[in-house]
């Protein structure tokens, strides 16, 4: 017989609104490392020393090639991912374009 009775088990999928509970981590709340690659204006200088100072950034460096810039991140999800990048790294004066790109552990 099944009792009807909440577990503490991080592997129990629950059909309660919001995130499900998948492993040790709630769906929306898995920890996200990602790549952002950074276009600048030209001429434009400065602008990985001034990334590295954002809180979840764990490197910032200056590339050749069609970016200028490239940012590795660890947010705590998807979507403080996306709000470091739209508003904290896209605010950055002399940054003109952004492409993220999330790890993918497959």
């Amino acid at each position: 017989m099944m009792e009807d009775t909440p577990t503490d088990s991080p592997d129990v999928t629950t059909m309660a609104p919001g995130p499900r509970v998948v492993g040790l981590y709630r769906e929306r709340e898995m920890p996200t490392t990602a790549y952002v690659l950074i276009q600048t204006e030209v001429g434009k200088r400065g602008i990985a020393e001034k990334v590295r100072l954002i809180d979840g950034v764990t490197s910032a460096d200056e590339v050749t090639g069609p970016y200028d810039v490239i940012v590795r991140s660890e947010t705590n999800s998807v979507d403080d991912l996306g709000r470091l990048v739209v508003s904290k790294i896209q605010l950055i004066d002399g940054i003109t374009r952004t492409v993220t790109c999330p790890v993918m552990n497959l």
